[in-house]
């Protein structure tokens, strides 16, 4: 990237041991963020002249529109990347602007005129980011990119989603994408090869991390390294399982050249942090082969107590300062690294050290040995210099501290990188929340550098997040123009300040105000010109706007001049290039020039006309000096200035010494009374502004004012001590022009208020020198919210949600949210650490603005800060059940006893309700919803009434009264009834009539859009009549044209890796489950997930759907009888979801299992015993083993019995195992069934042999069951016992060998390059093999991956090789448990079988046993049943056995593999068959034990009939599989002989305008199955429909 640099530029300027990219180009162009590689912002070629831009005609000169507005008119551009500014070769100027909407602007520089503009895809949406709202509503570019000036290649990296077709939808985080994308300057196009996607980038140092873009964040600015690109990524706002991660391309080709994650080797997938962010600063580059950055906090926590040197990096890159070198290949090797000594501290608090770039120092701030320095300040507010070829490890400090160069503590939370400033001195600016930005004077002595506090601005930052990054210019190098840039989110957005302080104060020469500045912004400059971005879509150019009227001779410069002694006068010549009339004169700047000659007022000068002035130097003062002349004109000619600057310069020397002491007065504020081991310490400076020698006869100290009185000091004669204050390195003399840095310690545990006052006697004068100090308590948070009636307040519980109450539809209830410092009077500041307000999240809670307790508010002991949030409750018909919202606002406060925690809100969104009133206190007849009437005639056809003061409650009475199951109001004053509900619901906007008697009641409508004109009805139902699908048998209804489910409603068993543990009471002190979830729809499912998305243990649902997690009960929280939850589920009316003060609760991962046993011993008889035991409750998983010894002697009997009990459904898989060794048999396999009624069944046969057959099991978790059982045969007797328990024991997971028509190829690594398989994937939290099997039916390999995602693919990507160890492959698929689904860049890996088989299981063994005394042939009959029965399953056992003596026959519902044969002393034959086949022509299928066959049913026009497809299998499809697959829907249904698709309901309208779906004879559902010919699957565009039969199910 960098030029040849001029030899007159370098011995011109020499600024920096940097080659800086601006000065390479000769130009007035950025190309990357703060100019160069070195990204400390100081800038010497734009053209910023001090007297121009402090003048009044520097100002803003456009304000350009960005036009984007994705997802609605209110959703700005924002620019979070800086603008770039390039000349390309047509030689104009231009800015180049990447928004956070994906789009892309070429601007013109001077006019602000937008030239082209390129979308790079859609962006992706908060929305997928759990309420992360740092940048909202869109994240697309972020990150400041860099152009490559010598191909005219813009790179940049974008964030968007997999499916472009999807508009303004958030598709979820699975589906989000990075790009790196190559784009021509001149016409914005792609470079060829170009964009290049990231997803599932594999780490090169830690092969278990993958890189997901959907939970990754590019936010700091890329690097440009000679032939390569780098950029970092870290996370959303902590979360997810991310890590930090640099990536590096080559530039040309957009090869992947480093992939490097910050949470390393020996870091298991699920640990996060590292991430590398710098608030959007820059890789950092000495471009001599290094790159430098700092990181954020982390989980792995590697370093704790014992120092690490820096050349000896752990593996995990936490709160660290990195130096890594750039390889010849563009690959990066560790080098050293920094971690403060409080990183576990740290990691606690969320305060990053990587909050601000790592930026490294120009060589003027070299001293001694330390010749390269750095400066980092994190989220602690520690300000750390370092040495950037030694950075100091970990804790290698004196008692082991840091071993850094310095450490300065600030008074808040720092997120800009620091500005700096090389010339007259050196200096550096710190950027503090809420505080004045602190200026340090860099001092070099004896070969020891430092840095000390001197100066301050004159008002302080903002008190909330956003302050910018320091940014400095001077005038092509010259000391005494050095000028420092600040942008902010308040106040004045643009300050323009002297980069050299005056007594204490930096000052302040121009400012304007920016709406909506960016937060950490750091301003760009082109030619003369400085841009700034806003998140309100807003380009800001200013500038000088218009040509000088006059052309004076400036600067003047005199050079340097002894104190109080006049210089020779100079003559300063002006002439006029257009005719003007001087109107004034005025001076700006220091009294130490006289200016006699100047032009009278008013005066007329011609054009082309000069007049001349005098003035002499005589400076009062030490150091540079300026003074502007400002000559303001009427000008004849339009389009010049109506002022005119001449600005004066000299220095002021002492030719005596001369001692400054600065600051004057130094602070130590909030300090902790014993926090810090060691104390902290801060540092002034004692400078000789003279020529000659200083010598300092005589300091003396006092701890009560500057007139003392004087004592001796303390300590010793090195280092003094006065009262807690420690002065170390007080020098004796100083040369002249020369400074020493002076530290002083303060260190105290007892909390006061502390004074040190200083007179030092030098014969450069006689300067004061005062210390305070403040040492406090801790401070103490408390945290409260207001009560819902606003009249008193709560305190924080971590274990409770704060709550707004009940809140009526089309209210808002806004209520405050209180923090307070309540230390003691000696307490230090309280400060907001983290702040994250539920501010633009959807729901019906949220906050008022990001404003109040933002980041970096403080508060002082006492002192208290309030937000207001709110809960508001949209407008809805009366006599709907309560439903429930929840929202969170992460916090944390540097009290060392608070924490970080997610601050809950709740409140229940309630409606009126219309008696007549249930128990409950809900109405009786509950809203439905707006339904379409005269369609085509009436669909209820009785008017009940109708009034002029027609409401909701009116219309109800009188349906009641009348006895009718459905009623409705329409037309703002008619009451309808019946016992039929309407065919067709419709969305409720198009019923929009207010009532007569109650404008916001609604009563019907006409209609809106499409169905603008209809008439509608607002619906009502007798909900003990109605259940939300039927209407209770023998009421007066009648059938609706489709078939509707009349199971339910039932406990779920469990979903999501979840299972139903029971009915539990709320707490007697509060919520039982303290974190309120808010979702999309009440069911079961989705509080499942909600709660599972936050790792918790527990979900319940409580009230019908709302949703409660938590990790453990509150007390008084207690099971009770499951009939007490008998509330059905808002989103899902076969479900339950609790009730009043009841809450349905699931538990994550827990089992339960059961075992039998049976015994028998024969001596003279066969005989056979076996026992299987099976019972539910309120669990889906359960784990059955059974067992059974056979004897054989001279005559057999048999008899067996089952019995069985259950109280709720739940699927149960069975498995059975044996083994043949000498004679026995062994078999294993497993299916799923559910049981929960009771039956019992005893077969006896002749002969004197006997079985029995009994069993009962338990089940409390999981998702599946299984029952194993074992049978041995063999000569004698034989016992065989097992025992049954309560605690969760489940069968062991294995690995499958074939899945449908693939074979497992076992476990492989991910490839190198990218994805090892690349063509197809979907991610779904309950994957199974068969799902993904189904999903890459099209190719010949499928792969699944850490447990939820599944790659389709025909080869395997590059390095992609089976695992060395077999076993890495251990995450267990979250759809079911009993089998692996890969793991971390592992893919449990599937290929195309040489031969496939039936998906069904069938087994046929034989085993024949001999004895002396009989012979006996045992055929078994084995059939496999697969299916969910909501409410009982039957269980049946046949063995068919044959010999002289009888024949008896049991039947099992199992499955067996093939058996081996084996003999001993006795044979035994054994032979297992499947059933005679069909072989006549094909049939429907009537369905399966839960599932009835309803039709064939076309598809709407437009739409799906049902919504979600399981399976799409074109060689094993039939029609058991598809009811197997959607056994927990109401509808089943086979299209196009191969696609399976479920659902809870029939969108029979399908899309608005589409023809309704209709049902069709049998024939025109003519596509045969192809796992089964004999049975149809649908056809094109047409169903197989079967329903969920509840009665036959049961039985």
């Amino acid at each position: 990237m960098s030029g040849i640099m001029s030899t007159t530029v370098v011995l011109a300027v020499l600024l920096s041991f940097l080659v800086s990219h601006v000065n390479s180009l000769a130009s007035t162009d950025t190309i990357t963020w703060g100019g160069d590689n070195s990204r400390t912002g100081y800038q010497t070629n734009h053209n910023m002249d001090p007297s121009i831009v402090g003048s009044s005609q520097f100002g803003q000169l456009f304000k350009t529109v960005l036009p984007g507005n994705y997802g609605g008119p209110l959703n700005y551009e924002q620019m979070f990347s800086q603008p770039l500014v390039y000349t390309p070769s047509d030689g104009i100027q231009y800015v180049y602007v990447a928004t956070t909407q994906n789009n892309v602007y070429k601007i013109n520089a001077k006019t602000g005129a937008i030239v082209l503009s390129r979308n790079l895809g859609i962006p992706f949406l908060t929305a997928d980011l759990d309420g992360c709202v740092d940048i909202n509503p869109h994240v697309g570019v972020t990150a400041t990119g860099v152009i490559d000036p010598a191909t005219d290649t813009l790179y940049l990296t974008s964030k968007t989603y997999i499916d472009q077709t999807q508009i303004n939808v958030a598709q979820g985080k699975p589906a989000g994408r990075y790009y790196f994308h190559a784009i021509d300057v001149n016409d914005l196009s792609e470079r060829p090869g170009f964009p290049k996607n990231l997803e599932g980038i594999v780490a090169r140092n830690n092969p278990i991390r993958s890189f997901g873009g959907g939970i990754h964040h590019q936010r700091p600015a890329l690097l440009h390294s000679g032939q390569y690109i780098y950029a970092g990524f870290a996370s959303h706002c902590v979360q997810y399982n991310f890590t930090g991660w640099i990536m590096g391309w080559d530039k040309t080709t957009g090869e992947v050249v480093e992939r490097y994650a910050t949470e390393g080797a020996g870091v298991d997938a699920q640990t996060k942090g590292g991430g590398v962010w710098m608030s959007g600063g820059g890789l950092a580059s000495d471009d001599a082969g290094s790159m430098f950055f700092a990181t954020g906090n982390g989980y792995a926590s590697q370093l704790s107590t014992i120092p690490v040197n820096g050349r000896n990096p752990p593996t995990s890159l936490e709160e660290a300062a990195v130096h890594m070198t750039i390889n010849a290949d563009g690959s990066l090797s560790i080098v050293d690294f920094f971690m403060p000594w409080e990183k576990t501290q740290l990691d606690g608090a969320d305060k990053d050290l990587g909050t601000s770039p790592l930026e490294l120092l120009p060589s003027e701030f070299s001293c001694g040995d330390v010749k390269r320095i750095g400066v980092v300040t994190g989220k602690s507010g520690k300000t750390y210099w370092l040495n950037l070829d030694d950075l100091g490890g970990y804790q290698n400090g004196p008692n082991k501290l840091d071993n850094v160069i310095q450490v300065y503590q600030n008074e808040n939370s720092v997120y800009a990188g620091a500005g700096v400033y090389p010339l007259e001195g050196g200096y550096i600016y710190i950027n503090v929340i809420g505080f004045a930005t602190h200026v340090f004077k860099f001092t070099c002595n004896a070969g020891v550098p430092s840095f000390a506090k001197v100066a301050d601005t004159p008002s302080a930052n903002a008190g909330i997040l956003g302050v910018g990054h320091g940014t400095t210019t001077s005038l092509n190098g010259q000391a005494g123009t050095g000028l420092l840039w600040t942008s902010d989110v308040r106040g004045q957005s643009l300050r323009i300040y002297k980069a050299v302080p005056d007594n204490g104060l930096l000052t302040q020469i121009n400012g304007f105000n920016v709406d909506s500045v960016t937060k950490f912004t750091r301003p760009v400059f082109g030619d003369g010109r400085v841009y700034i971005g806003t998140t309100k879509g807003f380009l800001y150019g200013f500038g000088s706007p218009v040509n000088l009227p006059i052309n004076c001779t400036s600067p003047v410069d005199f050079g340097t001049a002894d104190l109080n002694t006049p210089t020779a006068a100079r003559t300063i010549t002006c002439k006029a290039n257009v005719a003007v009339t001087i109107s004034n004169t005025t001076y700006v700047g220091d009294a130490n020039f006289v200016v006699s000659g100047l032009p009278t007022a008013p005066s007329n000068i011609a054009a082309g006309a000069t007049f001349t002035m005098s003035t002499v130097f005589n400076p009062k003062s030490v150091g540079i000096l300026s003074q502007d002349i400002v000559i303001a004109t009427t000008n004849g000619v339009a389009g010049y200035s109506t002022s005119t600057p001449i600005t004066m310069r000299g220095t002021g020397q002492s030719v005596d010494a001369l001692l400054r002491i600065s600051p004057v007065t130094l602070a130590f504020e909030g300090v902790i009374a014993g926090g810090q081991t060691g104390g902290v310490n801060q540092s002034v400076i004692f400078t000789n502004l003279g020529n000659a020698d200083l010598s300092i006869s005589d300091i003396q100290y006092s701890i009560v004012s500057e007139e003392g009185p004087f004592i001796p000091a303390n300590g010793t004669a090195a280092n003094p001590k006065a009262g807690p204050f420690t002065f170390y390195g007080l020098p004796s003399t100083i040369p002249g022009n020369s400074g020493v840095t002076v530290n002083i310690n303060f260190d105290s545990s007892v909390t006061g208020n502390y004074g040190a006052y200083l007179k030092v006697v030098s014969n450069g004068g006689t300067k004061f020198f005062d210390v305070v100090g403040t040492a406090g308590s801790a401070p103490k948070a408390l945290i409260e919210f207001q009560t819902p009636d606003g009249l008193s307040w709560v305190s924080f519980d971590p274990a409770k949600n704060f709550t707004f109450g009940n809140v009526t539809e089309n209210t808002t209830r806004s209520l405050k949210m209180r923090v307070t410092n309540n230390g003691t009077s000696e307490s230090t500041r309280l400060y907001l650490t983290v702040s994250k307000p539920p501010f633009g999240v959807s729901g019906i809670i949220g906050a008022n603005n990001q404003v109040d307790l933002a980041e970096g508010t403080s508060l002082a002991p006492g002192e208290n800060a309030t937000a207001t949030l709110y809960c508001s409750v949209p407008k809805t018909p009366w006599n709907q059940a309560p439903y429930y919202g929840a929202a969170h606002w992460t916090m944390n406060l540097d009290d060392p006893t608070f924490g970080k925690h997610d601050i809950g809100f709740d409140c229940t969104a309630v409606t009126e309700q219309a008696p007549p009133l249930l128990s409950n206190g809900l109405g009786l007849y509950k809203y439905t919803g707006c339904f379409k009437e005269n369609n085509p005639g009436r669909q209820l056809k009785s008017q009940i009434t109708s009034s002029d003061t027609m409401t909701s409650a009116m219309c109800i009475a009188a349906c009641n009264a009348a006895g009718v199951v459905f009623c409705g109001t329409q037309y703002n004053r008619e009451c309808w009834g019946g016992p039929t509900i309407p065919t067709l619901k419709v969305d409720e906007g198009n019923c929009n009539y207010p009532c007569k008697g109650d404008i916001n009641q609604i009563c019907g409508g006409n209609g809106v859009g499409a169905g603008s004109g209809g008439s509608y009805i607002s619906l009502f139902a007798d909900s003990s009549r109605f259940d939300g699908n039927t209407t209770t048998p023998g009421s007066s209804t009648t059938a609706s044209s489709t078939p509707a489910p009349t199971g339910g409603p039932f406990v779920n068993p469990g979903v999501g890796g979840y299972t139903s543990i029971g009915c539990y009471t709320e707490s007697t002190t509060g919520r039982a489950l303290p974190n309120g979830k808010t979702i999309a729809s009440k069911t079961v499912a989705l509080c499942v997930a909600a709660c599972s998305a936050s790792n918790y243990i527990y979900a319940g649902l409580e009230y019908g759907g709302e949703c409660w997690c938590g990790n453990a009960f509150t007390a008084g929280s207690v099971p009770t009888a499951i009939t007490d939850c008998s509330m059905v589920c808002g989103g899902n009316t076969t479900e339950y979801c609790g009730a009043g003060s009841r809450l349905n609760v699931y538990q994550r991962n827990s089992a339960s299992s059961s075992s039998s046993s049976s015994s028998l011993s024969s001596s003279s008889s066969l005989s056979s015993s076996s026992s299987l035991s099976s019972s539910s409750s309120l669990s889906s998983s359960s784990s059955l083993s059974s067992s059974s010894s056979l004897s054989s002697s001279s005559s057999l009997s048999s008899s067996s019995s089952l019995s069985s009990s259950s109280s709720s459904s739940r699927p149960v898989t069975v498995s059975s195992s044996s083994s043949v060794s000498s004679g026995s048999l062994t078999s294993s396999s497993s299916r799923s069934i559910t049981s929960s009624a009771t039956s019992s069944s005893s077969i006896r046969t002749s002969g004197s042999t006997s079985a029995s057959v009994t069993g009962s099991s338990s089940s409390s978790s999981s998702r599946s069951s299984s029952i194993s059982s074992s049978a041995t045969s063999s000569s004698g007797s034989s016992s065989t016992s097992s025992t049954s328990s309560s605690t969760p024991s489940p069968t062991g997971p294995s690995i499958r060998q074939t899945v449908a028509k693939y074979t497992f190829q076992g476990c492989w690594t991910e490839s190198t390059t990218g994805r090892a398989l690349s063509s197809k994937t979907y991610a779904d939290d309950l994957m199974t093999l068969e799902s993904c099997a189904a999903f890459c039916s099209a190719y010949s390999m499928f792969g699944v991956e850490y447990g939820r995602e599944c790659y389709c693919g025909n080869t395997l990507g590059a390095g992609s090789v089976k695992a060395a160890n077999q076993a890495d492959c251990n995450f267990l698929c979250p759809g079911d448990k009993t089998t692996y689904c890969g793991a971390g860049v592992r893919l449990q890996l599937y290929a195309l079988s040489a031969s496939t088989s039936s998906s069904s299981v069938s087994a046929s063994s034989t085993t024949s046993v001999t004895s002396s005394s009989s012979s006996v042939s045992v055929s078994s009959l084995v059939t496999v049943s697969s299916s969910v029965r909501s409410s009982s399953a039957t269980s049946t056992s046949s063995v068919v056995a044959t010999s002289s003596a009888s024949r008896s026959s049991v039947s099992v519902i199992t499955s067996l593999p093939p058996s081996s044969t084996s003999s001993s002393s006795s044979s035994t034959r054994t032979t297992t068959s499947q059933p005679a086949l069909y072989t006549g022509p094909p049939v429907t299928s009537n369905g399966n034990v839960n599932f009835t066959y309803y039709s064939c049913v076309s598809e709407p026009s437009a739409g799906r009939l049902l919504p979600s497809q399981v399976e799409n299998n074109a060689t094993y499809m039939t029609i058991e599989k598809c009811l197997s697959r959607c056994w927990n829907y109401k509808y089943a249904g086979v299209e196009y002989g191969q696609e399976c698709w479920c659902g809870n309901s029939l969108n029979t309208v399908g899309d608005a305008g589409a023809t309704p779906s209709s049902n069709l004879t049998d024939s025109k559902c003519g596509f045969k199955c192809p796992g089964n010919a004999s049975e149809f699957c649908g056809a094109g565009g047409a169903l197989n429909l079967y329903w969920f039969d509840l009665e036959k199910a049961v039985r």
